[in-house]
């Protein structure tokens, strides 16, 4: 009997997939993935054991038709078990939770359904015809190499062993889809996603590329002499042994270019395959990938934020058929195989500790990358502890260097500057700062004051505007910016700009260089621009005057940025007013951050924008919370080991693993020929989800779920193509929601339209 991995044409078997053949170019596929950290043995047996239960005649029934349902998945981690013996059981069962999870995505070791580790394997009956035994070579000892458990850390061994199943997974899951597409795209004439090159390539054109942008760069001033300097400094560390390092520049000091030239002259020395630049907030990353595509080319920059879900966690309806391997293939999923990647800490940390298969899909891309965490302050505090030890085992287990980038750099080291104890199970910091001297590079660089002015309502908000040409005011929430600027818009002043995250990246990024053309010394034309706090994290703009809203401290000095940031003007005449907003109490988050910053302005008054203040802040936070109030979710309670094995709570981790609490969910607005196109596109069978993602991302809004449910029952969003795309590219249907002044508006979309808007 023949067996077979994926049907083609009913009836004729002539052009479908045979099953060894499927299974041993997985298994070479996974292999090369895992050759960045030493497992490509295990992971080659892991891809040939796969998709083991397929050997089972009742699978063959249904790929001929047969309407049955047949759990393939856990036939092979059975098998591994059952032929591992000695150490190489424990390896062993860590291929096995990926076996189990290769489609429906890791499962937790025990719970109380029925898609657990335990209860799977436990009640697996073995119907696999033996041919499989003859038709597939493998070995099973020595899956372990000896380096690689030389680097997992005793103290930290559950933790770091579940980080390698999940990179495991990752080459299993990406080699499957990979093999998958190849053949039904060879039948089909359906177009693949783009294959990257490889960073070792490209990167002496980079190089040439970005001395050549730095050297085209203003030198004259005391700023951009600074930044020279700076950039100078940092790139002659760039010879250091990979690993963890920090980067504590003020703002306006040239971060941004500094670390990625460093990453590239790092790369260059120590052979890494990709840098990964993470930020904090989605509303900059389209500025940060237009900076790099400036200096680097837009062709090898992959730009990846606005996630449009796989739908891998939809309910399916009773009687639903589960989705096939060709089903699959309609998703939007991203590898992260590109040279270069700008993406978010979000989708960098929720990958790393994801369970489900598209989002762990790139990790293997992730080994050996040098990742650099701008803003690196921004990161959960009640999520920080694993997140320390996730980048802790990165470095270890994965070879990644890894760079903390802030002006306001958190005290996340184990030891302070001055020798005392740091941060509870903090990072190995000793001697990796790159920047020179950031004490004295704080003081050269402060180009603002910092004024606390107590309560201001909207009405004495307008008024200051009123008092300056040339403002920026900064709020906690988009209610409150939206509200703010339709009171000063009926105030009638002139130059009001309003940013928020209403607005899709493509028409913040209309809006910010239009900000950039009125701020112009030469210029000098009115510009008053009322933002939520995405304004603050490396979006380059200068005003003469700020106002913030009381929020932290680390934002307070983020908004310092914002002002003065060329230092044309006085540090004296450049202030930044800090205010208690009246009527609009602060979003739960950053409440106790308030008090944390009042009790560190006053312990420092005499020099509030010092780093030693900047590190009493995160001392005085860490010290609040506590242990464990840093591991709020009991993150690390879910990966156990003891003499009967591993107990790896992968689902429960993940489901626990928000960044951001309050999950949004993306509306596609659909505002110019561009991505009209784009949508058009989506009715094309054979162009791939993952490209029109990529193509539809600058043009997302995130919505609260509950709106963009209200959207959808109005008929105001609908899903785009769901035959082809399942229920991935939802689209605004009704244009009049959305106003590039103010973004979406979804507040009351049963009846709202454009004549309804009060602007």
């Amino acid at each position: 009997m023949t067996f077979y991995a994926h049907s083609g044409t009913p009836g004729d078997k002539s052009d479908w997939q045979p099953l060894p053949e499927h299974l041993k170019g997985v298994a070479e596929l996974a292999a090369a993935n895992a050759r960045p950290f030493g497992m490509e043995k295990a992971v080659r047996v892991l891809g040939l054991f796969h998709d083991l239960g397929k050997y089972d005649p009742q699978f063959q029934r249904r790929l001929e038709g047969a309407d049955i349902r047949v759990d393939h998945s856990t036939a092979g981690a059975a098998k591994l078990l059952e032929l591992a013996k000695g150490q190489d059981r424990g390896t062993a069962e860590l291929l096995a939770y990926a076996v189990l999870g290769h489609h429906a995505g890791l499962p937790d070791k025990h719970n109380e359904f029925g898609h657990c580790f335990k209860r799977r394997v436990r009640e697996y009956r073995d119907r696999l015809d033996p041919a499989w035994k003859t038709q597939l070579g493998f070995g099973l000892s020595g899956l372990m190499p000896a380096f690689v458990s030389a680097r997992v850390a005793k103290a930290t061994a559950a933790f770091d062993l579940s980080v390698l199943t999940r990179f495991l997974f990752s080459c299993l899951v990406d080699a499957d889809f990979k093999d998958t597409e190849k053949f039904y795209a060879e039948r089909e004439n359906r177009q693949v996603d783009r294959d990257w090159p490889a960073l070792d390539r490209s990167l002496p054109d980079f190089i040439a590329r970005f001395d050549a942008h730095m050297a085209a760069m203003p030198a004259d001033g005391t700023v951009n002499r600074l930044r020279r300097d700076i950039l100078a400094h940092v790139r002659g560390r760039a010879r250091m042994a990979p690993g963890l390092f920090t980067l504590t520049v003020p703002t306006g000091g040239g971060k941004t270019l500094a670390s990625l030239g460093f990453a590239l002259d790092h790369a260059g020395a120590h052979g890494h395959r990709r840098i990964i630049y993470a930020i904090p907030f989605t509303s900059i990353v389209d500025q940060t990938a237009d900076i790099f595509r400036k200096v680097l080319g837009g062709e090898h920059i992959l730009e990846h934020h606005s996630a449009i879900d796989d739908e891998e966690d939809r309910p399916r309806r009773k009687g639903e058929r589960p989705p096939t391997s060709r089903d699959r293939l309609k998703l939007a999923m991203q590898d992260w195989a590109a040279p270069v990647v700008v993406t978010t800490n979000v989708q960098l940390f929720e990958s790393l500790f994801a369970a489900r298969t598209s989002r762990a899909r790139k990790l293997h891309n992730i080994a050996g990358s040098i990742i650099i965490l701008d803003e690196a302050q921004t990161m959960p505090r009640h999520l920080l502890k694993p997140c320390m030890r996730m980048l802790d085992t990165m470095a270890r287990l994965f070879g990644c260097t890894i760079v903390l980038c802030t002006a306001t750099q958190p005290a996340l080291g184990r030891e302070r500057p001055d020798g005392r104890p740091g941060f509870p199970d903090g990072l190995d910091l000793a001697g990796r700062e790159l920047a020179p001297d950031p004490e004295e590079l704080s003081r050269k660089l402060r180009r603002t004051r910092i004024e606390r002015v107590g309560d201001m309502d909207n009405m004495a908000l307008v008024e200051a505007l009123r008092s300056q040409d040339q403002a920026l005011v900064i709020v906690n929430s988009r209610k409150h910016a939206l509200e703010l600027y339709q009171e000063a818009k009926q105030a009638g002043l002139d130059g009001l700009v309003h940013l928020t995250t209403r607005q899709c990246a493509a028409h913040r990024r209309q809006i910010l260089a239009d900000v950039r053309t009125r701020l112009d010394p030469k210029a000098k034309h009115p510009c008053r621009v009322i933002a939520t706090s995405l304004i603050e994290a490396g979006v380059d703009v200068d005003f003469p005057r700020v106002w913030r809203a009381q929020a932290g401290w680390d934002q307070v000095m983020q908004a310092a940025g914002r002002c003065n940031r060329e230092g044309r003007r006085e540090r004296d005449e450049s202030v930044v007013s800090v205010f208690a907003p009246v009527g609009y109490d602060p979003p739960p988050e950053i409440k106790a951050l308030v008090k944390d910053t009042v009790r560190a302005l006053d312990r420092h008054s005499g020099d509030a924008q010092s780093l030693e203040a900047i590190r009493s802040f995160f001392e005085e936070v860490y010290w609040r919370l506590g242990d464990m109030g840093l591991d709020s979710k009991y993150i690390f309670d879910d990966f156990i080991l003891s003499l009967d094995g591993s107990s790896f709570a992968f689902r429960a981790a993940a489901e626990k693993f928000r960044m951001i609490e309050s999950k949004m969910e993306p509306v596609i607005v659909a505002i110019d020929d561009t991505s009209r196109d784009a949508v058009k596109k989506l009715a094309i069978e054979k162009i791939s989800s993952g490209n029109l993602a990529r193509e539809l991302q600058s043009y997302i809004v995130q919505t609260p779920p509950r709106a963009r449910e209200m959207l959808i029952r109005n008929g105001h969003v609908l899903f785009e193509q769901p035959g082809l795309r399942e229920m991935q590219f939802a689209v605004l249907k009704k244009d009049s929601l959305y106003r590039k002044e103010v973004g979406l508006l979804w507040d009351t979309p049963d009846y709202l339209a454009a004549e309804d808007m009060i602007i």
